[in-house]
């Protein structure tokens, strides 16, 4: 007789007919086990039947999976995925429409399992549904859920990676790339997956897509409201289509933003003609000077001097030196420009209203470009790359072209309005910039969709707003530390004291496998420790190292909890001190010991992690 461990009971399903129930034999062939079962129907031809798991998935069983099926799993009994697919690669090629629908809304839910794919891209089936797609007629694509199942067949056999993308055409990327407003959302989802994988496949892909979709066309896609909006909030589908979205504009946010992160890294270049030319062109464009050619180069390099310093650089005499700073490096310098070139009145005013207020109290444009440039960067976030999960992003970003440029140009305005609100002097720099971050976090995190709806946003948040707001939260804070609040803790206090206790018990009851090391250093062997039910025994033994949770039965050795003395940790325990200068401090970290009152003896242990060890003594 088999093993018993190679015996699995399982169900089997067809439709129609009662369940089987059948111990299957692990080691007996998968074609031996369907005949079998087969013949318990009295149906014939078993060699075109398989089994599939009867849940969601519906993966095909085979011999190199076999092995995960677990006792009291449910399987179905259905056609082989040969025959399967030959009757889809037919059913989607029959001139009924009704029944083209039909098969390609059955290869949707199939095109997931990697052995169905293999039978079906054999048969050249992913061709044929690239020639759909080809072919298809925009006007005649009245039902949506045909050409969704389209794209997601598509899609699910590519992913399993058995054919390159490389064959694919560009009419194939024009079709997939479809923008019209009758397009469902869920397409247009699917679409930027496929789009997405060919760029990632190859070189010749991306430039074909490149080509075909440009980044003006992106924007336009993702904006439509159809792709946006939110169809029904209860259900679940919808949600998640919306979180899906919310990720692939954040990655596109966050993409593109981080083209900037090469200026952003790069120091001024005291050597270059070209970026001393835009330092001198800040200077030239604040102030109306007299010709410089006519002077002296004494006089000029003292003019140029005094300028720099109403400019507000620390380093009047060589202000490339205030530019050395990475981040936010060259970045600074073409953001000042920018300002400087796009609104060239509201720079004047700037430079001259501040070179005309008393001592220490001129808000230092250059210094305070920089600095803001820097909080800029890392309020966007540029030079992180995007998160595998994240979804926050600005949806202002996708209404400007220079986002960074344009915030800063509102930015600066709006750190000189504050600068003048707080009476700020040079020793508040510091101090202004932090409110100056506070009012371009707070009001980015309202989401506004627009420059004007942003610049009046922040504009209307001035100083004396900030410190009620500060004062509020700061209240808030302290309501939580009120006598009440305080009363109600202590209240619960001792309740919260025993859930802690119940679920440390509870997590001593359920056990843990622990490894063994003796003098011949690392084996293999495994063993398992729980605590009874009753709490009053340590049950132990010898276990497989396939075993998950064993019996409390089958764990033969056991210590009474009332004979325990002591707990002990690394090299203070016995196993550690048997093989002294053998253990490295992984090991003697992860080591602890119980003692107790049989001739001295200890129960050694080697957790599974540090994780483990902590929660295993805290327990214990």
């Amino acid at each position: 007789m088999p093993q018993q461990k190679d015996i699995v009971k399982i169900a089997i399903q067809m439709p129609g007919a009662y369940p089987q129930l059948i111990q299957l034999d692990q080691k007996k062939p998968l074609s031996a086990v369907i005949k079998e079962v087969c013949d318990g129907w009295n149906l014939p031809g078993p060699e075109n039947h398989a089994l599939q798991y009867a849940d969601v998935v519906q993966t095909y069983i085979t011999e190199s999976n076999r092995l995960d099926i677990k006792n009291g799993c449910i399987l179905r009994l259905t056609k082989a995925p040969g025959r399967c697919a030959e009757d889809l690669f037919k059913g989607i090629q029959n001139l009924d429409s009704g029944v083209r629908c039909d098969s390609l809304k059955e290869l949707a839910g199939v095109s997931t399992d990697v052995t169905f794919a293999q039978e079906f891209i054999s048969r050249d089936g992913h061709l044929l549904l690239v020639k759909i797609v080809e072919d298809s007629n925009e006007l005649v694509l009245c039902v949506s859920a045909v050409h969704w199942c389209r794209a997601v067949n598509f899609m699910e056999l590519m992913d399993h990676g058995i054919v390159s993308w490389e064959n694919l055409s560009s009419v194939f990327i024009k079709k997939v790339f479809v923008n019209t407003k009758s397009t469902d959302a869920s397409i247009q989802q699917v679409s930027l997956d496929i789009l997405e994988s060919m760029v990632l496949s190859s070189q010749s892909l991306f430039l074909q897509v490149k080509q075909e979709v440009t980044m003006e066309r992106l924007i336009a896609h993702i904006q439509k409201t159809s792709l946006l909006s939110i169809c029904d909030m209860d259900k679940p589908s919808t949600l998640i289509f919306q979180d899906e979205m919310a990720h692939y504009l954040y990655v596109l946010q966050s993409v593109t933003l981080n083209h900037l992160e090469p200026r952003m890294k790069t120091p001024l270049d005291c050597y270059s003609q070209e970026q001393r030319d835009i330092l001198h062109g800040l200077r030239q464009a604040a102030f109306e000077t007299e010709s410089e050619n006519s002077l002296s180069n004494e006089r000029r390099r003292s003019l140029c001097a005094k300028e720099f310093k109403k400019l507000g650089f620390s380093n009047n005499s060589n202000p490339g030196q205030d530019l050395l700073r990475a981040p936010p490096g060259l970045l600074a310098l073409d953001t000042m420009s920018y300002f400087a070139m796009r609104y060239p009145d509201a720079y004047s005013r700037f430079v001259l209203e501040n070179s005309s207020r008393e001592d220490k109290h001129e808000c230092p444009f250059a210094r305070s470009s920089i600095e803001l440039t820097l909080i800029l960067c890392e309020i966007l976030r540029i030079g992180e790359p995007p998160s595998e999960t994240g979804s926050d992003y600005h949806p202002i970003f996708f209404s400007q072209d220079r986002l960074l440029e344009e915030l800063f140009c509102v930015c600066i305005q709006l750190l000189n309005k504050t600068w003048k609100e707080m009476r700020a002097t040079q020793e508040d720099f510091d101090k202004v910039m932090q409110v100056v971050r506070e009012q371009i976090t707070r009001t980015l995190s309202s989401k506004p969709t627009s420059l004007e709806f942003f610049k009046s946003k922040v504009n209307a948040l001035n100083y004396s707003e900030i410190l009620k707001l500060r004062q509020t939260e700061r209240l808030h804070q302290e309501e939580t530390l009120a006598p009440p609040v305080l009363e109600l803790k202590e209240r619960l206090k001792p309740e919260l004291l025993e859930l802690i206790r119940q679920q440390r018990l509870n997590r001593l009851c359920q056990g843990t496998m622990f490894r063994k090391i003796t003098q011949r250093r690392r084996q293999d062997k495994l063993w398992y420790c729980r605590l009874s039910p009753n709490h009053k025994m340590l049950h132990y033994g010898d276990v497989e190292e396939d075993t998950d949770n064993p019996p409390i039965e089958t764990l033969q050795m056991k210590i009474p909890v009332a004979d325990i003395k002591g707990l002990l940790t690394g090299k203070d325990c016995p196993h550690m001190k048997e093989n002294k200068g053998k253990q490295n401090k992984e090991v003697l970290d992860m080591a602890f010991s119980i003692t107790y009152d049989v001739e001295e003896s200890s129960l050694d242990f080697i957790a599974p992690s540090r994780t483990d060890v902590s929660q295993l003594i805290v327990t214990l």
